[in-house]
């Protein structure tokens, strides 16, 4: 069946392969188009008479190698019928078991003869203490010449190896693969191409018909590096040009300019400042104020370490627009972030947060706090205090989305640790302007350059990466849980430094207290878990000569550190004496507020608490941290948790507490941690072990990226090219109405969910 020559790579799959095998790609692996089928690349390939080497196939992974039988055998099941056929392939060097069942006196494994080459796929597993595949689906390279499907999916030179299931083996995406360039060299011309000529032809690159061919089909991996160069081009321009078009539309929304006025609140603010802005805080600030005195809406994403001064810029910018006859709202994403923002703006402007007040400022304003929890009459007056603009900045959580929270002129709004908030969220805010307000998106996680670029790639980007004058080192050490020595010197150092007057924070992965039986050691002193080999009471009796199938279970963990049980367990153990009280998210809004003011004002010595603590939480008394089961926490987790020691004038300490055994991927990482006060750094890092996810949905998992060949670590001058061309491409024709083929490709590429994500990001 033919495929149309407009939109080739939009046809449905049932137009070049059989309907069952279709509705199987469709079902297993999510291919419905031919474009989806050609965009699923080989995750690797072999070359043919190069064996798969055995030694690096990890448990649990489901792999294709390339192997020769080098031994088989059948016999029968001793405890119940069938038989089972027994085949040992090796590479040479190392050999792998692949074991077979059958019910009659045949397996599926009756063809498979020493000295064969083949094929083989399936889960690893381990049985006695022998690496395995069980019922494994293979394909002979050494095929019967009359089997003509078998002889024809690998006569290039090098084997893709596809991401597979069981249901579809890689050498069945290699036949259909090949029916769909089968249908491509069909077309009457060329596949039509997203990239412009002069894209194509400044770096140099190849059509996308031949880049296709090659990526599935090469016979040399110069072949395979020429394709996906090209192809990594694709999604990278594609990417820059749904990016670029969202920054030509913000730029023709129109905005209300907002100048802070000579002599007014700024400049009263400014020359109160007990200390002296930082050359990166001066130079932010004032593109910050550019942004605002123009005429269409500010999109600016400011990024800085912990401690950098974030809020103190923010701060400015609402002054500013302040100044100039409007308000600003700060979204914070927890009551105890947004708690602490009221609390510390009120406290930085003094009497210029009093306007109206005995002792306020003639120059001042007033600062409202909306969060969920607050009384009927507070809610009452904050409510009416951000309808009449008699605040000038009015902070809040989720509470300042609710459609009776109305503004007097809002003229910019300031989200804090956007990460946590939905587009729809900061969106639904954004829309209680008259105009379009002003945005300021703030995070204290460090974004490397090719995400800004990507995830952010509509917003301007500002990086503060000086750190105020008087801000103290953090030094970080990695503490063996199972070592009692280095576990109880942990405890003591937090003795000690509350006895020099400090204070100190506990953190928990979890809330816990929900199950009164669980075990309350939770790694204090705890064991390691059982590794012993013990046979259960009600394990069943099971012939080892008989291999079961594989099991996928995870066995037993040790739970993880819990703030409610281990509040009590140091407040009665190696704490004793000393002010110890938790905080987490399940506490009612006025406690949670009781316990963080008693902390801030000194009169806890230790707080136990969970992530809630993350971000925003300023008490420099604090100087040293214990992360309990800190393997269970990111890497840029960790970093924003120690950035809340270390915040005066005396150095922080931050211990990660943690039972991964040496060596260990998890150890690793906290090794990292421990090795640099470097964000940036540790991001790269922490991106490289997560990947991207979907940046253009709502889904940051890595799960199902749309990405398939460009890496937003990797290909940073890729990127960059690819922004600076899409941006060329949209100035000159902006609804791509002379590049069709863009345009589709486009449009496949903004689905429902991205299209909605870029239009109220």
């Amino acid at each position: 069946m033919a495929l149309n020559a407009h939109s080739p790579l939009s046809e449905s799959l049932h137009r070049v392969v059989a309907d069952g095998t279709a509705k199987k790609l469709a079902k297993h692996l999510d291919l419905h188009t031919v474009g989806d089928l050609l965009r699923h690349y080989p995750r690797r390939y072999e070359k043919r008479g190069e064996l798969t080497r055995l030694r690096d196939l990890d448990e649990g992974a489901n792999v294709t190698v390339q192997a020769e039988v080098k031994a088989a055998s059948t016999r029968r099941m001793k405890n119940r019928p069938g038989v089972i056929r027994e085949v040992t392939v090796t590479d040479g060097r190392d050999d792998l078991k692949l074991t077979f069942f059958g019910k009659g006196s045949w397996t599926t494994g009756d063809k498979l003869l020493p000295g064969m080459r083949g094929l083989f796929s399936g889960t690893v597993s381990t049985f006695q203490r022998k690496r395995q595949l069980t019922q494994p689906a293979y394909v002979l390279l050494d095929a019967d010449p009359d089997d003509e499907d078998a002889a024809s999916a690998f006569t290039d030179e090098l084997i893709p190896m596809y991401p597979a299931t069981g249901a579809v083996p890689s050498w069945q995406i290699v036949k259909v693969v090949h029916a769909a360039l089968k249908a491509l060299d069909d077309l009457p011309g060329p596949v039509p191409d997203p990239l412009p000529e002069c894209v194509r032809t400044l770096n140099r690159l190849l059509p996308l018909g031949e880049a296709l061919r090659l990526i599935h089909r090469p016979r040399s991996y110069e072949q395979v590096q020429l394709a996906r160069t090209r192809l990594t081009w694709d999604e990278a321009f594609v990417l820059q040009i749904a990016l670029a078009r969202r920054r030509a539309a913000a730029k023709a929304l129109p905005a209300v300019r907002r100048v802070a006025r000579s002599g007014g609140l700024l400049a009263e603010f400014d020359a109160a400042l007990p200390f002296t802005l930082t050359a990166g805080q001066r130079e932010i600030g004032n593109e910050i104020f550019m942004d605002l005195a123009r005429e269409h809406p500010m999109h600016r994403l400011l990024q800085g370490e912990v401690g950098s001064g974030k809020t103190l810029v923010a701060l400015r910018a609402m002054l500013a627009v302040v100044d100039a006859g409007g308000q600003a709202a700060l979204l914070a994403p927890t009551e105890v972030l947004a708690q602490q923002h009221h609390r510390s703006l009120t406290a930085m402007l003094g009497p210029l947060a009093e306007a109206g007040q005995l002792g306020g400022a003639d120059q001042g304003t007033q600062i409202a706090l909306l969060t969920g929890s607050m009384s009927a009459a507070a809610r009452k007056r904050a409510l009416l205090d951000a309808a009449s603009g008699t605040a000038g900045i009015v902070v809040g959580t989720h509470a300042l989305l609710e459609d009776k929270v109305d503004f007097f002129d809002l003229g910019l709004v300031v989200v804090d640790e956007q990460h946590r908030f939905g587009v729809e969220q900061r969106d639904a805010l954004r829309a209680k302007g008259a105009t379009p307000p002003h945005v300021l998106v703030m995070t204290a996680t460090p974004i490397p350059r090719t995400v800004a670029m990507t995830v952010f790639g509509d917003l301007d980007v500002s990086t503060l990466s000086e750190l105020p004058a008087g801000r103290s080192p953090i030094t970080t050490h990695l503490v063996p849980a199972d070592n009692e020595k280095y576990l109880k010197r942990t405890w003591a150092r937090i003795q000690e430094e509350v006895a020099n007057g400090h204070q100190a924070y506990v953190v928990c992965p979890r809330i816990g207290g929900d199950d009164p039986d669980e075990a309350a050691d939770l790694g204090l002193v705890a064991p390691r878990p059982s590794a012993s080999g013990a046979k259960p009471d009600d394990a069943e009796d099971l012939d080892l000569d008989d291999p079961p199938p594989p099991s996928e279970g995870n066995g037993d963990r040790r739970p993880s550190a819990a703030v409610a049980l281990v509040t009590p367990l140091l407040a009665e153990g190696p704490l004793a004496g000393l002010k110890v009280a938790q905080l987490h998210g399940r506490m009612p809004p006025d406690e949670k507020d009781a316990v963080m003011s008693a902390f801030a004002k000194g009169d806890l010595d230790v707080l136990v608490a969970t992530t809630v603590i993350e971000v925003g939480v300023d008490v420099p008394n604090a100087t040293v941290m214990a992360v309990l089961d800190a393997d269970r926490f990111g890497i840029s987790q960790l970093h924003q948790l120690r950035g809340r020691v270390g915040r005066g004038s005396a150095p922080g300490l931050c211990l990660l507490v943690t039972f991964a055994p040496e060596g260990s991927p998890a150890r690793e990482r906290l090794t990292a941690v421990a090795s640099t006060n470097d964000g940036f750094e540790l991001s790269q890092l922490d991106l490289e072990a997560r990947r991207e996810g979907d940046v253009l949905g709502t889904s940051q998992s890595g799960k199902r990226s749309s990405l398939r060949m460009l890496r937003v670590v990797k290909d940073a001058d890729v990127i960059a090219d690819a922004r600076l061309a899409a941006t060329a491409v949209i100035d000159e024709d902006p609804e791509l109405t002379r590049h069709p083929a863009l345009a589709s490709a486009l449009a496949d590429f903004l689905d429902d969910e991205r299209a909605g994500y870029l239009e109220k990001a």
